[in-house]
């Protein structure tokens, strides 16, 4: 039987309740939704990238990256991606940003399926994206 492990980036704070940023069991790695917190450097309070979803969804897209890392996956592993935005007026936008980060990740295997979900979030909080990858 293969055991689940735990992902957690150095970049990330403790989650503020009992869950993990990302778990890994077998070629599967679920990354937990991830929103756009600057890295945790000395270990104060979580700070948003910015108030602009421009900067808290590659913030948010970093993130899960340095998830998908620590599980020895890539962008390219990803089966799933669903971002979860706060405004529907946000939707092009976070298309236009998107398109262009993936762009930029020069991708080799086909592009993830996506999902955009309208949701509450803390206080100024935009956007939340938590992806499934398969390795292998």
């Amino acid at each position: 039987m293969t055991e689940k492990t735990a992902l957690v980036p150095r970049t990330h704070t403790t989650p503020p309740a009992k869950f993990s940023h990302g778990v890994k069991k077998g070629n599967i790695l679920q990354v937990a939704g991830q929103v756009g917190f600057l890295p945790s450097g000395e270990g104060g309070p979580p700070t948003p990238a910015g108030p602009g979803l421009r900067e808290q969804a590659l913030q948010t897209l970093a993130n899960v990256k340095a998830v998908l890392e620590e599980g020895g996956a890539s962008w390219d592993d990803v089966m799933m991606i669903r971002v979860y935005l706060t405004d529907v007026d946000h939707f092009a936008e976070m298309n236009e940003i998107y398109n262009a980060y993936f762009e930029e990740q020069a991708l080799t295997a086909p592009p993830a399926a996506r999902t955009t979900v309208y949701v509450g979030l803390p206080a100024g909080l935009l956007v939340e994206i938590d992806v499934l990858a398969v390795l292998g």
